[in-house]
């Protein structure tokens, strides 16, 4: 009733095995590795994201209220007078 089992064929199996769960952990670092790229890939993005939002926070704190008519210097330049008359004494007429 039992029969026995030859060796040469299980010697196939065990190899055919071995080499399959040889693959499969090559493909499994393999994965671990991109994971790992995606991961930081994820980090340099979200702080990428975290100073842009920053930089809108500021220039959007820079914007004047509606009802006032100046120009707007979102960049925080200095912007020189367009006309030099503005720089002198006000006149009386």
């Amino acid at each position: 009733m039992n029969e026995p089992i030859s060796h040469s064929a299980g010697d196939v199996d065990l190899d055919a095995l071995s080499a399959s769960v040889r693959r499969l952990s090559e493909k499994i670092s393999l994965i671990q590795d991109a994971v790992r790229n995606l991961h930081q890939s994820r980090v340099q993005l979200e702080g990428k994201i975290e100073d842009a939002q920053k930089r809108v926070q500021r220039i959007l704190s820079r914007l004047p209220e509606q009802s006032d008519g100046r120009q707007l210097n979102l960049l925080g330049e200095a912007i020189p007078p367009t006309n030099p008359e503005d720089d002198s004494e006000p006149t009386t007429h």
